[in-house]
């Protein structure tokens, strides 16, 4: 069976590992140019090694979208065409070249959660729960047919980088299970699923959109701020006109009213024996933040007690 797969996000990288180590070939890899790989987030170049290590020939291009990418593919003539950690939606014309058809999967639960940034909006809206589906790929966004799914939970402990990591697992199981399975000639059975949901595609999302509001819930804000951690851009915020990113909170259980501090308002520093233990306190519209990573406009980070010695002062603002 020929193989072709497209890939750059740090996601699918596991089961591409895993899928070449199981001794399966894959014929070409299809990822992004340097050009376009430096406008993405959570983007990685590891890719390349293995390519290198089980002789996958390895295709830069600008977009999946072009006559580079459609020229590539009518050259391999795949049977199979695998799409994992991809920010866009592969065209018509591409889909009808794979002889067996087009695979990819989706962080979610489908049909739940369908369009951009599904484990950031997750956990954004404060969600306990969600997954990943592998589906054949169609024309519209989201909605091929589903072919496996695994579920699991968000934990107040998680961040995105915690759940992709699950995702991750769960792309090399149903991958590798996918082409065992037409190598047998057979199909896995279809999961049950529900009918469509009545609810709008979820917008993408760029780095502009990490700007804090103060204004929020404690919880809020700790959800926002682990939603966009590392890998991606992070949440951000201003302080006397420089810009601040945060990239590690935590909400305690104490109102900001107790401790007289407004939403943004920078109160006491927190001290303790242990460095990362260190770090400010910040009001907000309800609970109060412990923020214990910073980075400022010049990409210097300030983690526990440097970010504790920096002795900052004042109110965080969106602008």
């Amino acid at each position: 069976m020929k193989i072709v797969w497209v890939g750059f996000h740090e996601e699918g990288i596991e089961a591409f590992r895993q899928v070449l180590s199981s001794g399966k070939h894959v014929d070409a890899f299809i990822t992004l140019d340097d050009e376009a790989f430096e406008k993405r987030s959570a983007g990685t170049r590891g890719y390349r090694m293995y390519c290198e290590q089980y002789g996958v020939d390895y295709l830069p291009v600008h977009t999946i979208k072009g006559d580079e990418a459609y020229e590539i593919l009518m050259r391999y003539q795949p049977d199979l065409l695998i799409v994992l950690g991809w920010s866009e939606i592969l065209p018509e014309r591409l889909l009808d070249i794979p002889k067996i058809g087009t695979v990819g999967t989706h962080a979610a639960l489908l049909p739940h959660n369908r369009g951009s940034a599904p484990v950031n909006w997750a956990i954004i809206r404060g969600e306990t729960e969600t997954g990943n589906t592998l589906m054949w790929l169609s024309k519209e966004v989201d909605a091929g047919d589903i072919i496996s799914q695994r579920a699991f939970p968000i934990t107040p402990y998680d961040s995105c980088k915690t759940i992709y990591d699950l995702v991750a697992v769960s792309d090399a199981d149903m991958t590798l299970e996918l082409i065992e399975a037409l190598e047998a000639g057979k199909m896995p059975p279809k999961p049950e699923t529900k009918a469509a949901e009545d609810e709008p595609i979820l917008p993408r999302r760029r780095p502009k959109d990490g700007i804090m509001n103060w204004q929020l819930g404690g919880e809020e804000i700790y959800n926002f701020i682990r939603a966009l951690t590392d890998p991606y851009s992070g949440a951000f915020t201003y302080l006397n006109g420089r810009k601040w990113l945060i990239w590690r909170a935590t909400c305690l259980p104490v109102q900001s009213s107790l401790l007289g501090l407004a939403p943004g308002e920078i109160g006491e520093n927190c001290t303790s024996f242990h460095p990362e233990g260190c770090g400010i306190l910040v009001g907000t519209g309800s609970n109060v933040l412990m923020i214990s990573e910073m980075e400022d406009d010049q990409g210097q980070r300030y983690m526990g007690k440097a970010l504790h010695d920096l002795q900052l002062r004042g109110v965080f603002a969106d602008e």
